[in-house]
C-alpha cells in the first residue's frame, strides 16, 4: 500500500494565517501593560498552532487512520522517564500502540536568543525523555517505533536574519555557528536532530509579521519541509496500517 499526501498547499497558507491572526488578536486583547507581556501573553496563550494539527489530521485520515486515535486538544500525555509526564502538541495512539507525536514551535520577536535557547533544550529534553522511556517499555514491550517530528514557524524580520556573534572564552564553537542567524540556527538545530536521529522528521517556515497573516511563508532549507515532513509520517502510517 502506498502512502498518499493530498494537495496540503491552502492548509499549509492557511494555518501560517491563523497563527498571526490568532496572535495578534491574543496580543490585543491582553496587551495590558508593557509590550514585553503582552508579547509573551500571545506566544504563550495556544491555539495559534492549531491549523498546523489540522493539516497533519487531513493526512493521516487520508491514509486510512481512524480519527479517534488523533489526538489534537486532549488526552496528550505521554509518560517520561526523567518525569512522570510530557504533555505533546499532537498524538497519534491507535490501538495501544504509539504511532506518532509532534511538537509544533512559533518564535515570534523580540528575545530571540533566550528563546532559542530554550527551544533547543525543550526540543532534546522531550525527545531524549520519550526515547527513554521507549526502551524501558513505557509504551509496552516489542511495539514499533514511534515516529517524531518537530515543526517550527519563525518571524522573518531584521533581528532572526541578522548574523550574531558567539562568546567563546575557553574554547571554539563550531565554525557553522560563526556569524549565523538566529533563522540559520534554527536551520542548522533541526538538520542535526534528523542526522542524530532525535526525530524523524522537522520542518522550518519562515514569515513576517505582514506577509504572515496573509498565509505567506518561505521554507529556506530543501530538506527541512512540510511536504517531506507530511510525506515521512504518512508513509509511516501506511506501514503501521498495513501491518494490522
Amino acid at each position: 500500500m502506498q502512502s498518499a499526501l493530498p494537495p496540503f498547499e491552502n492548509l499549509l497558507r492557511n494555518a501560517v494565517a491563523h497563527y498571526w491572526k490568532t496572535l495578534n488578536e491574543q496580543s490585543a486583547q491582553q496587551k495590558t501593560g508593557d509590550a514585553d507581556r503582552g508579547g509573551r501573553a500571545a506566544v504563550t496563550g495556544g491555539k495559534q498552532m492549531d491549523g498546523f494539527c489540522a493539516l497533519i489530521h487531513r493526512v493521516l485520515v487520508k491514509n486510512k487512520l481512524p480519527k479517534a486515535s488523533i489526538y489534537t486538544h486532549d488526552r496528550l500525555e505521554l509518560p517520561g522517564y526523567f518525569r512522570p509526564t510530557k504533555r505533546w502538541d499532537m498524538l497519534v495512539v491507535h490501538d495501544g500502540h504509539l504511532i506518532a507525536a509532534l511538537e509544533f514551535k512559533s518564535q515570534r520577536g523580540p528575545s530571540f536568543g533566550n528563546n532559542f535557547n530554550n527551544r533547543t533544550e525543550e526540543a532534546l529534553g522531550s525527545a531524549v525523555d520519550l526515547w527513554t522511556a521507549y526502551r524501558e517499555g513505557a509504551f509496552g514491550r516489542d511495539k514499533p517505533r514511534p515516529w517524531l517530528g518537530w515543526v517550527m514557524l519563525l518571524e522573518e524580520c531584521s533581528e532572526s536574519m541578522t548574523p550574531v556573534g558567539v562568546k567563546e572564552p575557553h574554547f571554539r564553537t563550531f565554525p557553522e555557528f560563526h556569524d549565523s542567524s538566529y533563522a540559520k540556527r534554527y536551520e542548522l538545530l533541526l538538520r542535526k536532530l534528523l542526522l542524530e536521529k532525535t526525530y524523524d522528521s522537522a520542518a522550518l517556515l519562515l514569515a513576517t509579521d505582514k506577509g504572515g497573516p496573509k498565509g505567506i511563508y518561505v521554507e529556506p532549507a530543501s530538506d527541512l519541509t512540510m511536504k517531506r515532513l507530511l510525506a515521512g509520517l504518512a508513509g509511516h502510517v501506511v506501514t503501521y496500517v498495513a501491518s494490522l
